[in-house]
């Protein structure tokens, strides 16, 4: 590989803000911030949803009943700034 012109691929630390769980993996993004990590120090990424805190993969999906909502909305407002007379 040529020199100079590939971006700097290296071991970063992604954490998981909203449950505080940290892996490593291999990136080329920049960051400003590092932390010591298993007895070595990294540089760090800040995500805000991980496989280990997303609702999906952790199993705490909830199904939201929008049907409902689009009734009581209905009930509550009727037909005030409808273009659809009703």
């Amino acid at each position: 590989m040529k020199e100079g012109i590939h971006p700097d691929y290296r071991e970063v630390v992604f954490q998981d803000v909203s449950c505080d769980f940290k892996f490593i993996t291999r990136s080329t993004i920049a960051t400003r911030e590092t932390i010591m990590f298993e007895g070595k120090e990294y540089p760090l990424v800040k995500v805000e949803v991980s496989a280990e805190s997303h609702p999906f993969y952790t199993g705490k999906y909830k199904i939201v009943d929008t049907a409902g909502r689009v009734e009581k909305f209905r009930q509550k407002f009727g037909n005030v700034g409808s273009k659809v007379a009703r």
